[in-house]
């Protein structure tokens, strides 16, 4: 007997990121095996668990929370760059931050949202952006001194692209990186690290997460921010959020400084040692 063609096997995670939804995004393959076999190793069947994959990869890329044309976008950053006019340059980043629901809602409060937060903190030389999503646009309100570095990590192949070209024509080391931070942590030293609006999606792909990577990334400060209300604005999630923190950080040594804003809870946590 002959053994069957290699095509006739099926390999759900290769058919999950070549499907219509996942291919442009370049999602790590590492990423979606970790999902798979995960729900394979807890007892799920191989149907089950491509299901499992698909459900858990849709709440970590978050489509529904919007995002540019990124070859549209490309073009009108290096207009807005090709002319040095700082208002054109501020009017891109808006758009950017405007075209994703998680930093849309940060539009608002961002002429004092990082002062705040450095008040707290003090203003870092060095940051870690982890799962960033549309925030590096936000780049222009920070203040920070001059030879910051400013290190940006996501799982969206074409995002990263669109931010490495930024902070390129910003005049900042294009420190972007296409990779998993659960499964590949920075392992570079930093002053702060932002993990904004990320943690409870975080939770749901494995619970534990969030504290494992705080003590994981080598940093002074964690900056964690969660969502007040719901998407649609019909929940109150104030106190759910405040619970989640507390287990992260039950039994630590760390410090939370506590900086609200109109549709965010920001959580600074000060890592110490006794």
């Amino acid at each position: 007997m002959n053994p069957p063609s290699p095509k006739s096997f099926h390999d759900p995670v290769e058919t999950v990121l070549t499907s219509r939804k996942y291919r442009d995004l370049n999602i790590p393959v590492e990423t979606a095996r970790e999902l798979y076999y995960s729900a394979v190793s807890s007892g799920q069947s191989p149907k089950e668990a491509e299901k499992t994959l698909r459900q858990k990869l849709h709440n970590i890329v978050a489509p529904y929370l919007g995002d540019p044309d990124f070859t549209e976008a490309a073009g009108e950053m290096e207009n807005a760059f090709s002319g040095n006019d700082m208002t054109r340059i501020w009017g891109f980043c808006l758009k950017m931050l405007n075209s994703h629901a998680s930093t849309r809602e940060r539009v608002e409060v961002l002429p004092d949202f990082y002062s705040r937060l450095f008040e707290v903190t003090g203003i870092p030389g060095s940051i870690f952006d982890l799962a960033a999503g549309m925030n590096p646009f936000s780049l222009p309100w920070m203040s920070l001194g001059e030879g910051s570095r400013y290190s940006t990590y996501d799982l969206n192949q074409p995002r990263i692209n669109l931010i490495r070209k930024f902070l390129s024509l910003s005049g900042m080391e294009p420190l972007a990186y296409h990779r998993d931070i659960l499964i590949h942590p920075p392992e570079e030293k930093a002053d702060m690290a932002f993990l904004f609006k990320e943690a409870h999606r975080m939770e749901q792909r494995q619970r534990g997460s969030t504290r494992r990577l705080i003590y994981a990334v080598n940093v002074a400060w964690f900056l964690l921010s969660l969502p007040t209300s719901s998407l649609q604005g019909k929940y109150d999630l104030t106190s759910r959020q405040r619970n989640l923190v507390q287990t992260i950080v039950a039994g630590s040594t760390w410090q939370v400084f506590e900086v609200p804003y109109k549709n965010e809870l920001v959580f600074c946590i000060r890592k110490v040692t006794r």
